[in-house]
């Protein structure tokens, strides 16, 4: 199902982009696309030139030690940062210098490695609150157009519950998000993002803070949305979970990619072993 030939990258120029990277720039190939994307922070570059292509219906993962730049090119990727040069293409579209609303509207969703629930309300409210807009959300229309104002209300409910009942949350709908443990609320993110039914989505650190129960329901239901078509990039220093379901993976150390392969690949590489997996890995 999977290509398992292992590439090495070498650090990227400006230059052009050729074979698959060069067709997903130009709005095929690969659903997301970067090109020599750069971020500085003083004289600090978090992000040195990095050209990256994740390709449809995949599991792609994203390793690198702290310091690599994994979490600086996530915000990229998702808005919260602008490139100082470079651009990122998603499903034809440029991205690089959207704000991340617009990005989420692209149909490109993100986690967080600290969930970010609205605490004082209900699961179900919290998941009701994604669809884009909604009539309701200018508040002369509860007067001037109640029954549209209702059905999308009802449509919402509908389908927050069914989102919810899938990620494990359906017996928790009533309950503050603010109760719910920090798997539980991982699991809430999940269902959030999905509301929109993106066609990508970005999970940072998933197995951060999660009890190993919990652990297995996140990764089933990934699978699961995975099987159904949803492509996804994950950040994640849970070296087991990423051997476990991504294919392929991608290794970042100084802010540059330095190899892209399968598992087995990665853990005998040694550049890999040298910046991250360490000598023990060998």
């Amino acid at each position: 199902m999977y290509a398992t030939g292992a590439r090495k990258v070498e650090p990227a120029s400006r230059g052009a982009v050729t074979g698959v990277a060069a067709t997903c720039i130009r709005g095929g190939g690969g659903v997301l696309g970067l090109k020599g994307v750069v971020k500085s922070f003083g004289n600090l570059k978090a992000v040195g030139g990095v050209d990256l292509v994740v390709a449809p219906n995949r599991i792609t993962g994203v390793i690198g030690p702290n310091g690599a730049g994994n979490t600086t090119l996530f915000n990229l990727i998702a808005g919260s940062l602008k490139p100082d040069a470079g651009e990122v293409v998603f499903d034809g579209r440029r991205l690089d210098g959207l704000s991340p609303d617009r990005i989420f509207r692209h149909g490109l969703a993100r986690t967080f490695q600290i969930p970010r629930p609205f605490p004082g309300m209900t699961v179900l409210e919290n998941a009701m609150l994604v669809p884009l807009d909604q009539t309701g959300e200018r508040f002369w229309t509860n007067w001037t157009r109640p029954g549209r104002v209702a059905r999308e209300e009802r449509n919402a409910r509908e389908r927050a519950v069914e989102i919810l009942g899938f990620c494990g949350l359906g017996d928790r709908l009533g309950h503050m998000a603010g109760t719910l443990s920090g798997g539980q609320q991982k699991l809430l993110e999940l269902a959030r993002v999905l509301m929109i039914d993106p066609k990508m989505i970005l999970l940072d650190e998933p197995a951060a803070g999660v009890n190993p129960a919990l652990m297995e329901t996140l990764v089933d239901k990934i699978l699961a949305l995975h099987a159904r078509g949803v492509t996804f990039l994950i950040i994640e220093h849970n070296m087991d979970l990423v051997m476990r379901i991504c294919r392929p993976i991608v290794v970042m150390a100084e802010g540059r990619v330095i190899f892209e392969g399968d598992p087995d690949e990665i853990q005998r590489h040694p550049e890999v072993i040298d910046a991250y997996l360490g000598q023990a890995g060998a």
